[in-house]
């Protein structure tokens, strides 16, 4: 006889009175006012789609900025009228429901694909103002959060993750050269040779670089002056005796002209050394230490005379020999000099936009506070999807960091008082936690846990929190539960924060594939309670309720399971419990039953 048991055949139902039932259930509740939804990229119609969306009860629509209808990124935005903003907010209140913005995809470092200027810099940052300012008009008496992208093009070079846990080395390092504002990158090596033996170390191999570089350009220069000047010493003597035979009017004699010749090529080498020289002090001063800048301020106060000599004597003449001299002079001064100091040429990318991403930041929410005092709309900065500059949770904090040291020493310098400038730098800016943008750390080898710990280097600067779940592989949006995101782990490390933040609803894969919206399933993967008294039943046992309002599974007695059964019930008046019309005889019916 075969060895079965009736729990093989027969698995059971499920049962509304377990606690974590559902497929899809995180383990980890939150009340459903802290949802929200997005309204549709695809369209500028805001007031309709808002509307739409209140209707299922969402207490919370983030209105988005973001383009992705092609064109420019700001396009959509643009097209949104302020009327309906001023709409979207009196329906948010009308409804008892709350709205944030989600602002274009711009980046506010200033860098794109030609490099680095400031005047783009700060074109982005009037974008940003004016999509701050705008959104002030979705909640005129709140602090509305306004999402913008820590960046919005640059790359990011993530370390893997081997299978024994160790990190790989990246194969490169993202350089920008502030003197022309471009960027590249510059491989990195292990070096073998003794005494250099190093692994694969970005900031090692960038000091080496500008140092090779830096005594490369040195030693150019050095190697024209002294070409420079040994033609100006073999024929200096001959040539200023030529010169009183000319302003005597004797004839040169063809040696005496072939001299001549000879040292102008000479005082040509030096001029063009003398202007490489400047060149090369100008990019060191720029690029040095305060401690090295004194050194050259000092070669400056004592070259001055010689300088001011040369340039006046230059116009009259471009192959003046006294002007030559002093020029060999201060170059072979000036080469000592620039020996001596060592500047960066090349910075880390990062770093650099770090500090100009900071620099905007800091400016538009001044900017916002100075206008709108207490009712500032609050500037959160995403975290991009992983693979992206600043997907990661120590480049964040770095950028919140000193966006709020940027905010409050600007703000002290206008004479707001330092306390009140670091509470408001505290307030108004802050990170919106992408929990699918940062799961895609799993495509270089990284898990769960380490999910958990780049969510644990922001929290505490966690304002605002987006929603959608994935495998780590792509970024695709789905609703929570249904991918490999830790939601449960996250939530927990953000604590209470993160617990009352609002959280928005990005599955737009979702709406794609399976055309319907995303709330139900984000419910039942957060066991959210499906009454207003925060207590059981959960939407994540909504499918083990009977007639609940997705089951689908129609009456509570169904008439078709006492007629296979035998079960004499059915024909009962519903009165009493069963399915059939109130009967003439039935006890309600104030005659006798039958």
């Amino acid at each position: 006889m075969v060895d079965y048991t009736i729990s093989d055949i027969y698995q059971g139902g499920d049962s509304s009175l377990a606690p974590k039932y559902g497929n899809i259930f995180t383990n980890y509740r939150v009340n459903p006012a802290t949802f929200g939804m997005t309204t549709d990229p695809r369209t500028a119609n805001i007031l309709q789609d808002a509307s739409t969306k209140f209707n299922t009860g969402m207490k919370h629509v983030e209105i988005t900025g973001i383009n992705i209808t092609g064109g420019a990124p700001g396009e959509l935005f643009e097209s949104i009228p302020d009327e309906q903003l001023k709409e979207v907010n009196r329906l948010s209140k009308l409804v008892g429901a709350t709205v944030s913005l989600h602002g274009p995809l711009l980046e506010p470092s200033g860098i794109n694909k030609e490099g680095f200027s400031e005047s783009n810099r700060e074109a982005i940052e009037r974008q940003m103002i004016s999509a701050v300012e705008r959104g002030h008009l979705l909640d005129p008496t709140g602090n509305i959060p306004v999402t913008f992208h820590s960046s919005a093009s640059l790359p990011d070079e993530i370390a893997q993750k081997n299978p024994d846990g160790s990190i790989s080395s990246p194969e490169g390092v993202a350089v920008f050269r502030p003197e022309d504002g471009k960027f590249g990158v510059i491989p990195l090596k292990e070096r073998t040779f003794p005494g250099d033996e190093k692994r694969k170390d970005a900031k090692i191999e960038l000091a080496r670089y500008n140092s090779e570089q830096w005594m490369q350009e040195i030693e150019q220069l050095g190697q024209r002056m002294r070409i420079g000047g040994d033609i100006i010493d073999k024929t200096a003597t001959t040539a200023i005796l030529a010169e009183a035979e000319k302003k005597a009017r004797k004839e040169w004699t063809p040696e005496e002209e072939a001299i001549q010749k000879e040292f102008h090529q000479g005082t040509t080498y030096l001029n063009s050394s003398y202007i490489d020289l400047k060149h090369l002090f100008e990019k060191a001063q720029k690029n040095s230490s305060d401690i090295e800048k004194d050194k050259i301020n000092k070669f400056y106060d004592n070259i001055r005379p010689k300088a001011e000599m040369i340039n006046e004597r230059l116009k009259e003449n471009p192959n003046d020999i006294k002007s030559a001299i002093l020029t060999k002079e201060i170059i072979d001064e000036g080469v000592e000099i620039l020996k001596e100091v060592h500047p960066q040429t090349l910075v880390e990318l990062n770093d650099f936009a770090i500090d100009k991403s900071a620099e905007t930041i800091s400016n538009v929410a001044l900017n916002s506070y100075k206008k709108f005092k207490d009712t500032a709309p609050i500037m959160s900065i995403e975290n991009p999807p992983a693979g992206g500059a600043f997907g990661r949770g120590e480049d964040l904090r770095k950028i919140i960091e000193e966006s709020r040291k940027k905010f409050i020493e600007k703000a002290v310098s206008e004479g707001i008082d330092e306390r009140t400038a670091k509470k408001e730098a505290e307030k108004l800016i802050g990170v919106t936690w992408d929990v699918g943008h940062i799961n895609m750390i799993r495509k270089y080898g990284y898990d769960a846990s380490d999910v958990v710990k780049e969510t644990e280097k922001v929290a505490p600067f966690v304002k605002h929190i987006h929603l959608s779940d994935n495998f780590g592989m792509e970024h695709t949006e789905l609703p929570m539960g249904m991918g490999n995101v830790p939601m449960k782990e996250i939530l927990e490390k953000l604590g209470q924060q993160g617990f009352d933040a609002k959280k928005i609803i990005e599955a737009g894969n979702w709406w794609q594939h399976f055309k319907t919206p995303p709330f139900k399933e984000t419910l039942e993967a957060f066991g959210s309670p499906i009454y207003s008294m925060q207590m059981a039943p959960y939407w994540n046992q909504s499918q083990g309720l009977q007639q609940d309002y997705f089951g689908g599974y129609g009456q509570m007695l169904p008439q078709t399971n006492y007629e296979m059964f035998g079960a004499g019930f059915s024909h009962l008046p519903s009165e009493l419990g069963g399915q059939r019309p109130g009967a003439e005889g039935s006890r309600m019916s104030g005659k006798g039953m039958e």
